[in-house]
């Protein structure tokens, strides 16, 4: 009798565990937007947060409540856009992909330097140290890797003591761009192929003591381009991307070879 009372007791809690359960779950259930779920299992899932939104959970339900447009992520580019717009019954806006380029040609070859450093090896905590680093000039590339070390996808790497993009694998999630305390990275057409390899904003005579092919805003590029795409704006040429044609005038014209 003993061993009886002791299973009914066993089973009678286990039922009654299972029914309240069953109950609370009904009760309590959150309604699931399937949209929602269908994109999110389109999405790359690489949490990157380039589309603004803390992770691809965050950008499924702003894409399912109409808060953020199918072609939000960068890292699915053009075809995660086209499966998420047949989820949502929408039409795919025109989309350019971009990469990443950093505004520097300060090499090891080309930037002179004021002293030589060993210490940390990360760009922010130059801000700490003399001169805000070894490099002459205040504006280039330090060389230290900050931009590395945020990228998901291993497309940019320290060479030669600056930092280069792998154009092939980068997908723009803009995690280098906010992390360069330089501010010498930003988004640029994929198709782009022309390009100021230089952010100094000092006048000619300090760059040339800095750099070998730094802009000295001689404006030369300015007056001979065709397509009025590229201006000097403190001391430093800046190309207007909408209306370059990469017709390479620009380039033959620099006398201080910083047009790529």
């Amino acid at each position: 009798m003993g061993i009886v009372i002791a299973a009914l007791l066993v089973g009678g809690t286990g039922l009654f565990i299972g029914l309240f359960l069953g109950v609370a779950g009904v009760k309590f259930a959150v309604e699931v937007d399937e949209k929602e779920v269908a994109v999110r299992e389109v999405l790359p899932g690489n949490n990157c947060g380039g589309c603004g939104y803390a992770g691809c959970d965050g950008l499924a339900a702003a894409i399912a409540k109409g808060e953020a447009p199918v072609g939000a992520c960068p890292v699915g580019g053009e075809p995660v856009a086209q499966e998420i717009a047949a989820i949502m019954g929408q039409e795919v806006g025109e989309s350019v992909r971009e990469v990443a380029f950093v505004k520097c040609g300060g090499d090891c070859e080309t930037a002179k330097e004021d002293y030589t450093y060993t210490g940390v090896q990360d760009c922010e905590m130059m801000a700490f140290v003399p001169s805000g680093g070894a490099k002459k000039c205040a504006h280039g590339c330090l060389g230290y890797g900050s931009c590395v070390k945020v990228c998901g996808f291993d497309a940019i790497h320290i060479i030669n003591g600056i930092a280069v993009v792998d154009k092939e694998a980068c997908k723009a999630c803009g995690k280098c761009v906010d992390k360069c305390p330089k501010h010498l990275i930003e988004l640029v057409p994929y198709d782009q192929t022309t390009f100021v390899h230089c952010s100094s904003k000092d006048k000619g005579k300090v760059v040339t003591n800095s750099c070998e092919i730094g802009c000295i805003g001689c404006k030369k590029c300015e007056k001979a381009c065709p397509s009025d795409a590229i201006k000097v704006t403190d001391f430093v040429a800046h190309i207007d991307y909408s209306k370059c044609t990469n017709c390479g005038t620009c380039k033959d014209t620099c006398p201080r070879h910083v047009i790529i």
